[in-house]
């Protein structure tokens, strides 16, 4: 018979690391006495990062005697006390490779549903003081697991733990943990899991996209279901020249660029909505590198891109007044994940000012397939003289069989007519899209200054639309994204200190920084912290895959664990060190 050996809280305290404050709920202590379990924790717990670690499907987290003693052999050390690893239950019994997701347990009052293996993040390796912690807890296969609170209840130390019900599929704690893990990630097993109600939200989909990614593209590298939304490797490393044939004045502001390949080779295929990194260099100054999402649907010969000029861009300024038909650019492969979904979903298509060309190209390709499904267009600017492909997109709109259009003019011109060339004088925000009435089932794709994005997928989520049915694009940098940290002073992103490195160029393409790697660095993420690039990253070990991991685009988007240098799609950007000329999406 299981039984409950220690029950253990503890709330979130602020802690000292690598210069940085954390603020984390791992340290959890035995209590005496019996203690209420409620949906979302036990009386006098709490969790300081909610997103990973709280929730009514990581109410209580669960772990065993068992891993107890093998970690002190495994570590050498007799020091390890109950709570040590942040779990609220030291549970007698209850092996990960006995216990099924979906199983049911009686403890004390209280009913429990196991929903998920634990996902270790870098917050047990301070507490254990091992950095290397919570790539150990995955490399042995002794996570623990989470409960879900069925019925609240009153739990205590000593209470029998019995088994009530068990869960569909019977897949255990341990096979699911691998299933995500280690590879072959069979398609039949993936189908298993996801046959089961309990399993939680983020582990599903996790396996949605692993089944996603085998159907697209059974040769891809690493594992899509330990990062964000999988696109495909870019189609060539580094830069290609590429010739300016055309410049095409959009709007006042506005000025599109054709750009062919030097080599007459074609151009690789985008998918709506990529964008591609663009390598300028004017006569005695440095090169500039920025990212600019492709304007029209990529064919054979040719890429567009269109570029808003900016009071203070240099690249923007050096484009409309500098750069000649004829002129050389390097350009980067297509990339990026914001791309159309392909289901039979409306699509709701917004954006301001120049954060209509990702979208575009979206519009696009839906006019191109003769798309049938319901489509929106709702894009903002300030006026008649900066609306760009407002003709462009009317003709595209007309050869789709269900579409709406709403353009909204903050500064409309006394020339500029109601009714005809824009619909409503004010802003674009979620009190239009309520009155509007967009259709909540849709999919979202947004693009535009980032308090415009913030605003409106906040809107969104007000009237009930899923947080992932709306998806958003950023131009520039973005925020950094480490679960527990406290926020600090942003600095703008710099070249390193010291003397230029001797090796292969970094592109930090978001923050339009080209370092020469050199071997005072171990990896690009010491490399990107050097220069204060804003890093979205979760943990250096990769394994927090329901945080937003992944740090960059194409060609070292993936590197081995330091650990298992066998084991497959860890997201590790800790570890990559460039072997040529590498773009970074940062």
């Amino acid at each position: 018979m299981a039984r409950l050996l220690s029950v253990n809280v503890g709330l979130p305290r602020d802690v000292a690391w690598q210069g940085k404050t954390v603020h984390t709920g791992i340290w959890k202590t035995p209590v005496e006495g019996p203690r209420m379990v409620r949906r979302l924790n036990i009386d006098g717990d709490g969790q300081g990062d909610t997103a990973g670690h709280g929730g009514e499907q990581r109410a209580v987290y669960v772990y065993q005697r068992e891993s107890y003693l093998f970690w002190q052999k495994h570590l050498g050390r007799s020091n390890l006390v109950p709570g040590q690893f942040g779990e609220n239950f030291t549970v007698d019994g209850l092996a990960d490779t006995d216990v099924c997701i979906g199983d049911r347990y009686r403890i004390g009052s209280a009913l429990f549903e196991v929903t998920q293996p634990r996902v270790t993040c870098y917050r047990l390796g301070i507490r254990m003081e091992e950095p290397d912690m919570a790539a150990l807890l995955v490399r042995h296969g002794r996570p623990g697991f989470y409960f879900r609170v069925i019925e609240e209840g009153d739990v205590e130390a000593g209470d029998e733990i019995t088994r009530v019900a068990d869960g569909p599929e019977r897949m255990s704690v341990s096979e699911i943990n691998a299933l995500l893990y280690l590879p072959p990630h069979p398609r039949e097993r993936l189908a298993r899991a996801l046959r089961i109600p309990a399993l939680s939200r983020g582990w599903r989909h996790s396996f949605e996209a692993l089944l996603a990614q085998q159907h697209d593209d059974k040769t891809a590298a690493g594992n899509a279901g330990l990062g964000p939304t999988a696109s495909p490797p870019p189609a060539w490393h580094g830069f290609r020249p590429f010739r300016v044939s055309r410049k095409i004045s959009e709007s006042g502001t506005v000025t599109s660029l054709i750009l062919d390949p030097t080599d007459q080779h074609p151009v690789a295929a985008a998918l709506p909505g990529q964008f591609i990194v663009v390598r300028l260099g004017p006569s005695a100054a440095p090169a500039m590198t920025r990212s600019y999402s492709l304007s029209s649907r990529s064919d054979a010969a040719s890429y567009r891109v269109s570029i808003k000029r900016e009071a203070h861009g240099a690249a923007s300024r050096y484009i409309a007044d500098e750069l000649r038909i004829g002129d050389v650019v390097e350009v980067g492969a297509p990339r990026g994940s914001f791309t159309l979904r392909q289901d039979a979903r409306p699509i709701v298509l917004l954006s301001a000012g120049i954060g209509a060309t990702p979208v575009l190209a979206m519009l696009q390709a839906l006019a191109a397939e003769g798309a049938t499904r319901e489509v929106w267009w709702l894009h903002g600017t300030r006026n008649g003289h900066e609306h760009a492909f407002a003709a462009e997109v009317r003709g595209l709109l007309a050869g789709l069989a269900h579409h709406r259009s709403h353009i909204c003019y903050s500064a409309p011109d006394p020339g500029d007519r109601a009714g005809t060339d824009f619909d409503t004088a004010g802003h674009l925000d979620a009190r239009l899209l309520q009155s509007l009435d967009v259709p909540r089932d849709a999919d979202f794709y947004i693009c535009g200054p980032a308090a415009f994005m913030t605003d409106l997928a906040a809107g969104l989520g007000a009237l009930g639309v899923a947080p992932d049915h709306i998806y958003t694009e950023l131009f520039g940098t973005k925020p950094s994204l480490t679960p527990g940290i406290a926020a600090t002073p942003r600095i703008a992103a710099h070249l390193p200190a010291g003397a230029p490195g001797p090796g292969p160029m970094v592109s930090f393409v978001r923050s339009g920084l080209n370092v020469c790697w050199g071997p005072a660095y171990a990896s690009l993420l010491e490399l990107a912290e050097a220069c204060d690039v804003p890093v979205r990253w979760s943990c250096r070990t990769g394994v927090c895959h329901n945080c937003e991991s992944g740090l960059v685009a194409g060609e070292v988007s993936y590197a081995p664990d330091p650990l298992d240098p066998a084991a497959d799609g860890n997201v590790l950007i800790c570890c990559a060190r460039p072997q040529g000329d590498v773009v970074v999406d940062l």
